[in-house]
């Protein structure tokens, strides 16, 4: 049953990967770099301390970096515990592939990007939604967008990418009722 799994995955994976064309690359290579979002995020942080003011705006700076932390540091200890190739670096792929990345990274399940997007959507939608009711709908968009940009650019299967964003979502909720108690309580 793992090895159909895994099977349908690289199929569904080489499907994905090879819808890229050379027009979109710069477009996909800039979505999948993560420091790409940099004004996202600044503008989402505005949006906190303009509903929550500083105090707790400084409260979930903290939590904040330390969900990031969280997902990155669990993301790295699964994907050496599982010890599963990425598709650039599986031979036996390698030919039928589109591998745009800078980088090829030994390990792949599951992915950092996807969990740490995913988390961000969920932690800031759930606070900002009573301000903001549909703003979690685009942060979810968005969060798919940067998942598939794994897919296209040859770092990720679409198990590690779908994997991530179970584990993201249940960090960025994790952290956000950790967040709302800290800030109901101190600020």
């Amino acid at each position: 049953m793992l090895d159909n799994l895994i099977a349908y995955d690289t199929s569904l994976f080489l499907f994905l990967n090879n819808l890229g064309s050379k027009p979109w690359d710069g477009m996909w290579l800039l979505i999948t770099n993560k420091f790409a979002f940099i004004p996202l995020y600044a503008f989402l942080l505005y949006l906190l301390y303009r509903k929550y003011g500083w105090k707790a705006l400084l409260i979930m700076v903290v939590l904040i970096a330390l969900m990031i932390t969280f997902t990155d540091q669990v993301t790295n200890l699964v994907k050496r515990m599982v010890h599963r190739p990425r598709p650039c670096g599986n031979t036996d792929i390698v030919d039928q592939m589109r591998f745009l990345a800078v980088r090829c990274g030994k390990f792949g399940y599951f992915s950092g990007h996807s969990s740490n997007t995913m988390a961000v959507a969920v932690f800031t939608g759930l606070m900002l939604r009573n301000h903001y009711k549909n703003l979690i709908f685009i942060l979810l968009f968005w969060s798919a967008v940067v998942g598939y940009s794994r897919i296209y650019v040859g770092v990720h299967y679409p198990l590690d990418v779908l994997s991530g964003f179970a584990f993201g979502a249940l960090s960025g909720y994790l952290f956000y009722r950790i967040t709302n108690y800290l800030v109901r309580r101190f600020a």
